[in-house]
């Protein structure tokens, strides 16, 4: 067999790893879209990694205000621009 230091043996390791990304993604045995399976899972694997983008904002965001003795500058009431929609 092939061993994982030969060209041949990674490029088996590799193919073995991107099929289980794609089953992992979500099941593909219909036999009409098999042509299309990598591509689906390019499109679920973008998806995920936006999920996973966000995520991170999120937490940042909610660790960055985290402590409470940090003051932030807020404005007033009256120092905010009133937009002529809401002036009644």
């Amino acid at each position: 067999m092939f061993t994982l230091g030969t060209p041949i043996g990674m490029a088996l390791a590799v193919n073995k790893i991107w099929r289980i990304w794609k089953y992992a993604l979500g099941s593909f045995s219909d036999e009409k879209t098999k042509q299309y399976d990598n591509y689906i899972v390019l499109v679920r694997t973008i998806i995920l990694l936006t999920y996973f983008t966000t995520n991170i904002f999120i937490v940042a965001g909610v660790v960055r205000h985290w402590n409470p003795n940090y003051e932030t500058q807020r404005l007033s009431l009256q120092h905010q621009p009133v937009q002529e929609g809401h002036l009644g």
